[in-house]
């Protein structure tokens, strides 16, 4: 009789450790700091650093732009050939147009007339 009230008794242990072992567990996968939270804040620091790169890397541009709009000629002119289409004295300016394309500000600056031609010596 001695035998069952103690395999009671261990059973009655044996639950409640497990019961505290889910216990413990809880606060690590669902809590505060647990493991899902810490994956998901490691992913949310990943995609900040990424954005973080590319904006350094666009302040960097940024800065040798202006650098150079301060200091040489070089990045004006370029932005004025590109932005303005402005050229150069003695300079020929070659556009090629693909098809169904229109030509921008066309009829605004007529082309020359082709100069006269010389009578013929006879």
């Amino acid at each position: 009789m001695l035998y069952r009230p103690v395999f009671h008794f261990m059973r009655l242990i044996t639950l409640a450790l497990a019961v505290l072992l889910l216990l413990i567990q809880y606060p690590l996968w669902l809590g505060k700091g647990g493991w899902l939270r810490v994956a998901d804040l490691e992913q949310q620091v990943d995609a900040a650093h990424q954005k973080n790169d590319t904006l350094k890397s666009r302040n960097a541009k940024l800065d040798s732009e202006v650098r150079d709009l301060k200091d040489g000629t070089g990045a004006v002119e370029e932005r004025a050939r590109f932005e303005l289409s402005m050229i150069k004295q003695n300079e020929i300016y070659v556009q090629i147009l693909r098809k169904g394309q229109d030509m921008p500000g066309e009829g605004v600056t007529p082309a020359p007339p082709p100069p006269p031609e010389k009578p013929a010596k006879r």
